[in-house]
């Protein structure tokens, strides 16, 4: 989708562009107010919007941009924008091993006046061969320029998110339900009872169990109570325990701390 831009009408910017430039971003979505982690942080380049991780559902079928924080800026990976538009000559940064480049200019104090190479649009110091500091300042040479952007846009019709994209797997349970059945498989319970180990995946239809081993788990604090479990364990093919064991390893304990002598 190509939308006129300027009062000619020769320049022209496509749709999504227009809402990167637009949309803001890192801040909290109004539909998932009250729901953990709901910075809006993707484009929908379909709708045109920015969403947060709950809102991917609904788009899940949509091309999605990631997008990021650098040095308090929005930025976007340079190997996803390299997809809808060629990003020669604007100059990348690295994050955690990753390209990046900036959507606007940054306000910068004083313009660059020295040799070398500086933004064709907002005089920033690059390095080579760079000559331009982001995406929108290319955006400007080529529209005041070239007046056409159509032959630097390229052709994508899937786009989907990193595998470092975080998503909420319970986004429609509430605190409790999250608490008594997603949050209680990695949890280590210290009972008096044996507890027989289950084991569940969770998949995209809902969690399956995958299967239950029937071996006992007794889990204690001390090393007296883990020795008694041992023995009660035992017992069963073995002849029973005796009282004195019994008690030897249950009353355990170091011998009495003496003060070392003062100098």
């Amino acid at each position: 989708m190509i939308m006129g831009y300027g009062d000619g009408g020769e320049e022209n910017k496509p749709a999504w562009l227009e809402a990167l430039y637009r949309e803001k971003f890192f801040v909290g979505c109004s539909y998932h107010d009250k729901a953990k982690k709901n910075e809006k942080n993707v484009c929908c380049l379909d709708c045109c919007i920015s969403i947060c991780p709950h809102c991917f559902p609904s788009h899940r079928f949509h091309r999605l941009l990631q997008v990021r924080r650098y040095v308090y800026h929005d930025v976007v990976r340079l190997e996803d924008l390299q997809k809808l538009i060629d990003c020669s000559n604007v100059q990348p940064y690295t994050i955690n091993s990753a390209k990046v480049v900036f959507i606007k200019n940054r306000p910068q104090n004083r313009q660059f006046k020295g040799s070398g190479n500086y933004c064709t649009s907002c005089d920033r110091s690059l390095q080579e061969p760079f000559i331009h500091c982001s995406l929108s300042c290319k955006v400007d040479f080529v529209l005041k320029h070239y007046k056409d952007l159509s032959p630097y846009l390229r052709t994508c019709k899937t786009l989907q998110l990193g595998p470092d994209f975080l998503i909420p797997q319970f986004q429609e349970m509430g605190e409790d339900e999250m608490t008594t059945t997603g949050g209680s498989s990695s949890t280590i319970v210290d009972s008096d009872e044996p507890m027989s180990s289950c084991y569940s995946w969770g998949s995209s239809s809902g969690s399956e169990n995958m299967g239950c081993s029937s071996e006992k788990i007794v889990r204690k604090k001390r090393s007296g109570w883990n020795v008694c479990a041992r023995l009660m364990t035992n017992s069963s093919s073995t002849n029973k325990v005796s009282d004195e064991d019994m008690a030897t390893s249950i009353s355990r304990r170091k011998g009495i701390p003496h003060r070392s002598p003062l100098c």
